[in-house]
């Protein structure tokens, strides 16, 4: 076999990652999600970088294959607009990451793998099947009358993988639609009132009782768990900060409109906060 690996394999940033950490199983996962057949045996560079939006979740795997580049994550929580833009930050890192930084000012073109952007969805907010984000729809609008010179592109594909959304898809990669049911479990456990943890750790055990994923829940066990619940979590948390930004904005609205002698009833129409809250903003 002719595949290849970079020196940073072993990354494990997630759970996803882990999962996908090997060669033929990422040849399977990009077949299925780009709809071709490359063979398993086919030359794989992995060029994850490490720490890189680790955060944001967006070093889960980048590997070229066939002079592509291809950088491919979960987004757990929301879809961010901001995607591309964060991609093309990730993508400047990569290559500079392969390049000798001094052959760019020689006269000889430069040859670098195309890039492609694939974001696999399972956040709890309801989101189609597939959907392009564009760099260009950032871009401010020109004066009437003017056009660019020049253009800057970035596109990426967003694929949901929820139970239930693109089976044609999930089902061309044993681990991916492993990873589904595995998603799908803790969900419903949280919603029958498990806390995060618990909710990981009966998920995990039933899915391996069921046949899911079983060698590679035993083989990581507690990593696995740990990865689960340390990304969950921090989902979790930037979702609570979101609501209370909203909120703060909301009093602080609230508290304006009081000053300038608006009556509560109108506040609490408008901001969307109880009357029983926007009384106790009222100015003493």
């Amino acid at each position: 076999m002719s595949q290849n690996s970079s020196a940073n394999r072993e990354h494990k940033s997630s759970a996803f990652s882990a999962l996908f950490s090997e060669p033929e199983k990422i040849l399977t996962l990009y077949n299925a999600v780009s709809r071709n057949e490359y063979p398993l045996d086919a030359s794989v560079k992995i060029t994850t970088l490490e720490n890189v939006f680790y955060n944001e979740v967006y070093n889960d795997l980048s590997f070229v294959i066939d002079d592509k580049l291809v950088v491919l994550t979960e987004a757990q929580s929301s879809i961010n607009n901001n995607m591309p833009l964060r991609f093309l930050f990730y993508m400047s890192e990569i290559y500079s990451d392969c390049i000798d930084g001094r052959s760019i000012y020689r006269k000889r073109l430069i040859k670098i793998p195309h890039p492609e952007f694939i974001v696999l969805y399972n956040g709890k907010e309801e989101y189609p099947d597939e959907s392009i984000l564009k760099l260009s729809d950032a871009f401010c609008e020109l004066p009437e009358g003017h056009k660019p010179n020049g253009s800057l592109e970035l596109t990426v594909k967003v694929l949901n993988i929820n139970k239930g959304h693109n089976k044609g898809i999930v089902q061309k990669s044993a681990e991916l639609e492993g990873y589904v049911e595995i998603i799908s479990e803790i969900r419903k456990n949280q919603d029958s009132g498990l806390n995060l943890k618990e909710a990981i750790d009966k998920a995990v055990k039933d899915c391996i009782d069921k046949g899911i994923l079983p060698d590679f829940l035993k083989k990581y066990g507690g990593d696995v768990m740990s990865m689960l619940y340390k990304e969950w979590d921090s989902n979790e948390y930037g979702e609570v900060q979101r609501e209370e930004g909203i909120l703060e904005k909301a009093i602080a609205v609230a508290k304006s409109m009081l000053k300038e002698g608006d009556s509560p009833e109108k506040v609490s129409r408008c901001t969307e906060l109880p009357l029983d809250q926007v009384y106790k903003l009222q100015p003493q």
